[in-house]
């Protein structure tokens, strides 16, 4: 439909200039139809709208004086050069555009490999995830989940690496990697938070310039190492509560019978990272968790949603109008009421799980 625009534009200027006076020469805004053709067209539709373009002025010499005429020939010659340049950024465009499609297929495949879809029934538990990007083209940022199944329950894992791009990527990765190999063996809680410690320690930061001093590339207390806030969780299936240790994260939701519980801890460890800079044990809370309620988790990035006053976003607030709602639906509502909130565009990437209780016999094996 849009190659029609720069055809009409010739069409039109070589009508006008046939019929307009002698001292009247519209053969200049011809270069506008490649240079159209250029921002939407490939390479060969642009040199092919460059051509008729160049017909259409000849066509316009010979009908007003002739090919020869000096005017005429300096617009000619005009025209065939930049119809040739703006080919050849309609070149170079492509290619841009190819490479970019090549770097979402990777991306996509990576998070297929690194941010594994969470199984939609764990046992008693029938779960429900979502990941939003902050930005369009982005598949992954530092965001993570995870769950895994031991022999009496399942174990829940979220979290956000610190900063954004491959940095974030790789310790995300990491996390993941100390998670799915450790969290099916029989260990308690703060033994499990140990190993996704030590994978976060594993991250080999770049060293400053030679002689600079502290905080020239980070703060200077230190702080500028890797860091990932994570909420590790244990859902036993025969006891109706869940066990959890915060490093550092936004403390979950419990929706039961139309109320949201936020379940804070009374001691929150450090995010993952910090335990050369902050030390604190790994204290492990419990709440109840029976059938019927949902808990949900989420990364900073939904609560630091802002609309267009500034304001973030009252996710405890808009959750008692669904909080009756199974997993999947409860996302769906959430994302696109979140998505609507921030205009379409969110400050960062946010992760969301949904987590719900079955009674005895609807759970999966």
């Amino acid at each position: 439909m849009l190659l029609v625009v720069p055809f009409a534009l010739i069409a039109a200027v070589t009508t006008v200039d046939v019929l307009a006076p002698p001292d009247v020469h519209l053969g200049p805004f011809l270069v506008a139809a490649p240079a159209l053709a250029a921002s939407f067209a490939g390479p060969r539709m642009t040199a092919f709208v460059g051509a008729v373009a160049v017909l259409a002025q000849s066509v316009v010499a010979v009908a007003r004086t002739s090919l020869t005429d000096l005017n005429h020939t300096y617009q000619i010659i005009a025209l065939v050069l930049i119809s040739v340049i703006v080919t050849f950024f309609a070149h170079l465009r492509e290619r841009g555009e190819s490479r970019v499609a090549r770097l979402r297929t990777i991306a996509h495949a990576a998070q297929s490999v690194v941010l594994r879809p969470l199984p939609h029934r764990a046992g008693p538990l029938h779960i429900a995830s979502v990941y939003l990007a902050a930005e369009e083209e982005a598949q992954m940022g530092g965001d993570l989940y995870a769950a895994a199944r031991t022999a009496s329950g399942t174990r829940l894992l979220i979290g956000d690496a610190r900063g954004k791009g491959l940095d974030a990527i790789s310790e995300a990765s990491l996390v993941l990697g100390a998670f799915r190999v450790t969290a099916r063996r029989e260990q308690e809680l703060p033994e499990l938070v140990v190993h996704l410690e030590e994978g976060v320690g594993s991250v080999e930061e770049p060293q400053g310039a030679p002689g600079a001093e502290p905080g020239a590339d980070g703060a200077a207390d230190g702080t500028d190492e890797a860091f990932v806030t994570a909420l590790v969780l244990d859902i036993p299936d025969r006891e109706p509560v869940v066990r959890l240790v915060n490093c550092g994260h936004p403390p979950p939701l419990l929706l039961r019978q139309g109320r949201v519980i936020p379940l804070d801890t009374a001691e929150a460890r450090p995010p993952l990272g910090l335990a050369d800079v902050v030390t604190a044990d790994a204290t492990v809370a419990t709440f109840p968790f029976d059938v019927g309620d949902v808990l949900l988790l989420y990364t900073d990035g939904v609560v630091e949603a802002r609309d267009d006053s500034r304001a973030f976003y009252p996710l405890a607030e808009r959750l008692t109008a669904w909080a009756r709602d199974d997993p999947p639906t409860l996302l769906d509502r959430l994302r696109a009421d979140l998505r609507s909130y921030a205009g379409g565009h969110l400050g960062d990437d946010a992760a969301l799980v949904a987590v719900e209780r079955l009674a005895p016999g609807r759970g999966g094996p």
